[in-house]
C-alpha cells in the first residue's frame, strides 16, 4: 500500500491526480507479501471530506500523534509531504510524529517532499534538514526530493501593483523556480518505483533561473521592475495581515533570492520525469491570463 500525506494540499492534490490516472500511474510496487503485485493508493489528511480525488481515504492528523501509528497500518511507502505551515519547533513535532509512528507501523520506505539544497539560506529550511537527518537515522528505507520553490509561488508574490509596478525586493537575483505540477508528477514516479530510489536525494530545481526583469516582461510591455528595500516588504506584509510567523519566511526568501543564493539550476527533474520540465515563466505567464 502507498499512502500520501497532506492529500488535500496543493502538491499532494496533483501528485493523487497523477497516482489516480491512467496506465503509466498505475503501481506495481515490491511488497513483502508477494500476493500484493498491485498496491493499492491510499490518500492522507486531516480533512478527509475536503478530498476530491477518487482514491480511499483515511484521516491522518500528525497534530493528533497517537491516532497516527492505526493510520499507518498496512502501509509499505509513504509519501510524506511536508507540514510546513507553522515554526520549527511545531513543524519538527509534526515530521518526528509522522517517522516514528511510520517505524512503528512497519512502513517500508519513506519518500518526503524536502526543500533544495540552496534553500539552506532561507527561515523555514531547519525543520527540512532535521526529517532529512531524522529519515537517515531511521530505520524504514527513504529518498528525499528537495523541492525548489514553485514558480507559482513566485508569480503570486510579484504581482504587480495597480500602477503596473512589480516591486517585489529581488535586487539582480535570480531563482532556479520549478513548477508544481512537475514536482508532483516527479514524486508520483518516484513512490511508484522506490526501489530505484532508495538512499537517493534529488535536487528539484528548474534548469533556468529567473530575476524581477524577467517577471515584469512575463506580466505584459505594460508592467515595470521596480524593486522595493526588503524593510518596505516587511512593512507590506505586515499591513497586510500576513500570519507573524510568515512575514521573516517571506522576507527571508527574497533576501536568499536577491543574494544569489537560489540560481543554481539542475537535471535531477528531467531525470525522473524523462522530459525536460515546464519552463517557470510560462507558468507564471499562465497565471497572469
Amino acid at each position: 500500500m502507498i499512502l500520501i500525506t497532506g492529500a488535500t494540499g496543493a502538491l499532494g492534490t496533483l501528485i493523487a491526480e497523477r497516482l489516480a490516472a491512467g496506465a503509466e500511474y498505475r503501481p506495481q510496487v515490491p511488497s513483502a507479501s508477494s500476493a500484493d503485485a498491485s498496491a493499492e493508493i491510499v490518500l492522507g489528511t486531516r480533512d478527509p471530506e475536503r478530498v476530491r480525488v477518487p482514491l480511499p481515504v483515511r484521516r491522518i492528523d500528525f497534530d493528533a500523534p497517537d491516532t497516527l501509528t492505526e493510520g499507518f497500518a498496512g502501509v509499505d511507502v509513504l509519501l510524506l509531504i511536508s507540514a510546513g505551515y507553522g515554526e520549527d519547533d511545531t513543524v519538527i513535532a509534526r515530521h518526528g510524529a509522522a517517522v516514528d509512528a511510520a517505524e512503528k507501523a512497519g512502513v517500508r520506505h519513506i519518500v518526503y517532499t524536502s526543500l533544495s539544497a540552496d534553500g539552506d539560506h532561507l527561515p523555514y529550511a531547519l525543520a527540512h534538514r532535521w526529517t532529512e537527518r531524522r529519515l537517515r537515522e531511521g530505520t524504514a528505507q527513504w529518498t528525499i526530493l528537495r523541492n525548489g520553490l514553485y514558480a507559482e509561488l513566485l508569480g503570486g508574490l510579484a504581482a504587480p501593483d495597480a500602477d503596473g509596478r512589480l516591486t517585489v525586493p529581488l535586487g539582480e537575483g535570480r531563482l532556479a523556480a520549478v513548477a508544481r505540477a512537475d514536482l508532483a508528477e516527479a514524486a508520483a514516479r518516484v513512490v511508484l518505483r522506490v526501489e530505484d530510489h532508495a538512499g537517493r536525494t534529488y535536487e528539484l530545481v528548474g534548469e533556468q533561473a529567473i530575476g524581477g526583469a524577467d517577471l515584469a516582461a512575463a506580466r505584459g510591455p505594460h508592467v515595470s521592475y521596480e524593486p522595493e528595500t526588503l524593510a518596505e516588504a516587511r512593512r507590506r506584509l505586515t499591513a497586510f495581515g500576513v500570519d507573524p510567523f510568515q512575514v521573516p519566511m517571506l522576507v527571508g526568501t527574497y533576501s536568499a533570492i536577491a543574494a544569489g543564493f537560489l540560481d543554481r539550476t539542475g537535471t535531477d527533474l528531467r531525470h525522473l520525469l524523462g522530459r525536460a520540465p515546464r519552463p517557470a515563466l510560462d507558468v507564471i505567464a499562465a497565471l497572469a491570463r
